[in-house]
């Protein structure tokens, strides 16, 4: 059975993986969803390259990162494990974060982070089903995930 990977943290203030699971299910029948939680945002790396090594196809982290300076060294950390990572076994490994000075309300928060959740899901699912080209139609269209897109820039 195929596998995909969701590593999600008890640091988070919303639990992220609940919606990148629905989405998966939705997206990936047929694919096992194996989900790992690990403590803090620093911890992902090595969450990831564990579901790697259990045989997931690709992985999607859910980082949480506060908003003290603190919490945005430690997520520089956890962002360049996640990019090596990537460059050492050339899978997929999508890095979801919400930082938690982008948003005004508690409220506004948890709806970044149920979009930016959902969106990279189903950017995983769309890779893993048509490969590495499957997002190529829709660059440089200005999508965001956690908000509303913004369109492409277009020149006359």
């Amino acid at each position: 059975m195929r596998c995909v990977g969701v590593a999600d943290t008890t640091f988070a203030r919303v639990d992220m993986a609940r919606f990148v699971v629905e989405e998966l299910e939705k997206h990936l029948p047929g694919y096992r969803i194996v989900r790992h939680t690990v403590p803090g945002i620093k911890d992902l790396p090595g969450a990831a390259k564990r579901l790697l090594d259990m045989g997931c196809e690709g992985v999607i982290t859910l980082g949480w990162v506060g908003a003290k300076e603190v919490d945005k060294l430690s997520y520089l950390a956890a962002s360049t494990g996640l990019i090596i990572l990537q460059v050492l076994t050339g899978r997929i490994v999508i890095d979801v974060t919400v930082h938690e000075d982008e948003a005004e309300s508690e409220e506004e928060l948890a709806a970044i982070a149920e979009d930016r959740a959902r969106k990279h899901a189903r950017n995983l699912a769309k890779m893993l089903r048509e490969g590495l080209e499957a997002l190529t139609p829709w660059a440089g269209m200005g999508l965001r995930q956690g908000g509303p897109d913004v369109g492409p820039i277009t020149r006359r």
